[in-house]
């Protein structure tokens, strides 16, 4: 594998002259560049990538950590800050955190000593006194779907309450008053504000809270049926059902149809996200929609503005979820 001395030797100047082509130094003339050029490309020399970052202190690259790069949510909100750098000649350095306290960190850390200037991070598992410290240390760091009031110019996040109030009331709206949740058995923020929101929705519209009414699941398909299964077990007199996520809602679907239970005849359906799925499945989904792709693309905006030193714009920090009215909610 040829190095730098090698393209050196061949283009006959120093080893410094080549740095500064490979840096583009204004100081580097055009018939070293061209020289240099050449040699590099004869010998198929490729600068590492390190090497330009220890000279020019940045690599170019945004880092992003995910809760699973498998599930669409995070596919979606990846594209939008591959948008955003790439618009600012950037690459995208992507790593796994699966809600998890020690994989989060592994991850960040990984980020940070591959020299990623800009981070965008959604994170689960690490205690919000953690994520100050890494902000601290990263000025382009931004956290999404997550708020931390010590760093809250620095925090993208969804009302999530507020988007589980919304489905339960609109269920509420339309006359139903026994009403089940399935909820995710992650121990998120997330699932403690979506529950929380179900339940404040019943309580301030004179609705008795039973917890006979709310199953567990994982926040998937699987998750879904699981819990729906366990709801019709305890023959409950359900009329509609709001749950954690639109997969969830698939799942609840796909048992109430091998149940012989029409959607919305019978029981009334309520997802959250507003993902792909949700308009293709049968009846088409009514949802909240979470604004990931927007919410992703401000972050990003954000992050790569901190890491210049640049002053941020004034994004709207705490986004507000809307309902999405389709086919799976009829009037009781």
């Amino acid at each position: 594998m040829a190095t730098i001395k090698d393209v050196a030797k061949l283009s006959g100047v120093s080893v410094a002259t080549v740095s500064r082509v490979i840096n583009k130094s204004p100081k580097a003339s055009k018939a070293s560049i061209e020289s240099v050029t050449k040699a590099m490309r004869e010998l198929g020399y490729r600068p590492n990538a390190n090497a330009r970052a220890l000279v020019s202190q940045s690599t170019n690259t945004v880092g992003v950590v995910v809760g699973d790069v498998s599930d669409p949510f995070f596919g979606v909100m990846l594209k939008a800050v591959d948008k955003v750098a790439r618009q600012h000649n950037k690459h995208m350095l992507i790593g796994n955190g699966f809600h998890e306290a020690k994989t989060e960190r592994e991850a960040i850390e990984l980020l940070i000593n591959s020299r990623c200037e800009s981070l965008i991070i959604h994170s689960k598992g690490l205690s919000n006194q953690e994520l100050i410290d890494f902000a601290d240390e990263v000025p382009g760091m931004v956290v999404i779907n997550r708020y931390i009031p010590q760093i809250a110019n620095r925090c993208i996040a969804l009302d999530n309450h507020k988007g589980s109030y919304l489905a339960t009331e609109y269920l509420i709206k339309h006359g139903h008053t026994r009403i089940g949740y399935i909820s995710s058995t992650y121990d998120i923020e997330d699932t403690q504000q979506r529950r929380a929101g179900y339940i404040d929705a019943l309580v301030a519209n004179g609705i008795e809270v039973d917890e006979n009414f709310i199953e567990y699941g994982t926040p998937d398909e699987e998750g879904g049926e699981k819990a729906m299964t366990n709801l019709l077990s305890k023959n409950l007199d359900m009329t509609a059902i709001a749950t954690y996520n639109d997969y969830m809602a698939a799942g609840c679907l796909s048992i109430m149809d091998e149940n012989g239970i029409a959607s919305p005849q019978d029981v009334s359906v309520i997802g959250f996200d507003d993902g792909i799925i949700a308009k293709y499945l049968s009846p088409k989904l009514t949802t909240v929609r979470y604004p990931i792709n927007i919410m992703a693309e401000q972050a990003a905006q954000l992050s790569v503005q901190l890491a210049k030193g640049e002053k941020s714009n004034e994004y709207p920090r705490m986004f507000v979820p809307t309902l999405v009215r389709r086919r799976s909610v009829l009037a009781k």
